[in-house]
């Protein structure tokens, strides 16, 4: 009898088997092998010529897209890899299905060679690694048309269409390895659409007073030879001890605005960066000392905003977060809807982590007046929500909905009542006891502009 010959498909190396748009469990980095390996997506695959092996680019379902990975192939469970569903007519255009449990194929679809072997890890509670929560609040969408050759003139960054966002399989890939900037080398989390040059290298040089991006160190230092900036161009408008503030007009200093996107936009998932900055206003936060004021964080906003929106886009940059800039950047927002004598809030719908970040310096402003009411007569203190919102210059939906999330609002006798549990005023008195550093309206020195009077800003 003739003995059986394998196929060819049963020759297959496992990198050749695994294609776009499969999933499977992957050993995440930072979790122990013998813990449960999450699911991930892999999005793209690349052949290392000097090793002679396969890497893929992974997205772990159910994780935040900043822990997106380049993995090699013994870090895949292949004995539980399955393909995206296939599908009989494809409109022109639009994406491939995502694979789906009642008809994905396994494995074995594609055979491997007979001495392919792969260890299963044992089932345990899945910990993650410890991540810190970033202070930025952005809902954020990317460019449906951003192009990886050369980057568009960015100006704002705004809230846009999702499913662009998602069909774009090159913006879902982080592009940028490392930046430096200052004293400090940052890992990016997002796609930026920088020059395709640049993608290729390992670290991106920033100025980190213009935001120039250079290719090599030499550059930078030849390029520090040239700029004359110690501070972001701008007006002065805030200054308390190290900490200032400067308003930069997206208009007269579209150079840096652009730079000062693409480089929000490394850490920022849904933002859409559009070319126009003329529209647009930026706060940028510094901290000084005796080399210059180095960039903090930011936020920007309309000149002219239909919705009364106080922040199109905020964020901290990573070396600067959980130390308290990200609630001193949203008080400064409201610190200027005060001064313009009327109620702000940020563009909607917030991010998880930007509801996350307004939610606690909602709490903690509200919480702040309904703790320091003085008595009326002798009789439990009153207060509307109008006076709440006068005294804040938070929206009177935002109001509510913290109120309600705080569960503080009761119906009582036919009427609506706060009632503080002794439970949330104990979590109020330690929130505030950790907020060192606050907004004091006596540093501001900024006269609110009618930009409806200035024709074209």
């Amino acid at each position: 009898m003739a003995s059986e010959t394998p196929t060819k498909e049963e020759n297959k190396e496992p990198g050749e088997c695994i294609a776009e748009g499969c999933r499977a469990p992957v050993l995440m980095t930072g979790i122990d092998p013998n813990d449960e390996w999450p699911i991930a997506e892999i999005l793209s695959k690349q052949l290392i010529k000097e090793k002679n092996e396969w890497r893929y680019y992974v997205h772990y379902l159910d994780f935040n897209k900043r822990l997106d990975e380049w993995v090699t192939g013994d870090r895949i469970n292949i004995s539980r890899l399955y393909f995206p569903k296939k599908e009989s007519k494809h409109l022109k255009g639009s994406r491939p299905a995502s694979p789906d449990s009642n008809n994905e194929i396994p494995w074995p679809a594609c055979n491997l060679k007979k001495n392919s072997s792969i260890s299963l890890p044992k089932k345990k509670k899945l910990e993650l690694p410890e991540l810190d929560e970033p202070d930025s609040q952005a809902p954020s969408p990317l460019p449906p048309s951003a192009s990886t050759s050369q980057p568009p003139q960015t100006g704002s960054m705004r809230t846009g269409n999702l499913s662009h966002h998602s069909d774009d399989i090159v913006t879902r890939m982080k592009n940028i390895q490392m930046i430096e900037l200052g004293r400090y080398r940052i890992k990016p989390w997002y796609f930026s659409p920088y020059p395709i040059e640049l993608t290729k290298l390992s670290v991106i040089y920033l100025c980190e007073f213009c935001l120039k991006y250079v290719k090599s160190q030499k550059c930078l230092e030849r390029h520090r030879t040239k700029c004359t900036l110690v501070n972001p161009p701008g007006n002065e408008i805030y200054r308390n001890s190290i900490i200032s503030f400067f308003e930069i007009d997206g208009r007269k200093n579209k150079t840096y605005c652009q730079n000062l996107c693409l480089l929000a936009k490394l850490f920022l998932d849904h933002k859409t960066l559009y070319y126009d900055t003329d529209p647009f206003l930026f706060y940028v936060m510094t901290e000084f000392d005796s080399t210059g004021f180095h960039t903090v964080g930011y936020f920007s906003k309309e000149k002219e905003s239909s919705e009364d929106y106080n922040v199109a886009c905020i964020l901290t940059l990573p070396p600067y977060q959980r130390k308290g800039f990200g609630k001193l950047l949203i008080e400064f927002s409201y610190e200027l809807s005060k001064a313009e004598g009327k109620t702000g809030s940020p563009e909607k719908p917030l991010s998880d982590l930007g509801l996350l970040s307004y939610r606690s310096y909602w709490s903690d402003t509200i919480l702040e007046i309904l703790v320091n009411l003085p008595p009326e007569d002798s009789s439990t203190p009153s207060i509307t929500i109008n006076d709440i919102c006068e005294q804040t210059s938070i929206r009177k939906e935002d109001v509510i909905s913290t109120l309600q999330h705080l569960n503080l609002i009761h119906y009582y006798k036919g009427s609506y009542i706060i009632g503080l549990s002794p439970e949330i005023l104990d979590g109020h008195l330690r929130a505030m006891k950790k907020r060192r550093i606050r907004i004091d309206a006596k540093c501001l020195r900024w006269t609110p502009k009618d930009w409806t009077r200035r024709g074209k800003w």
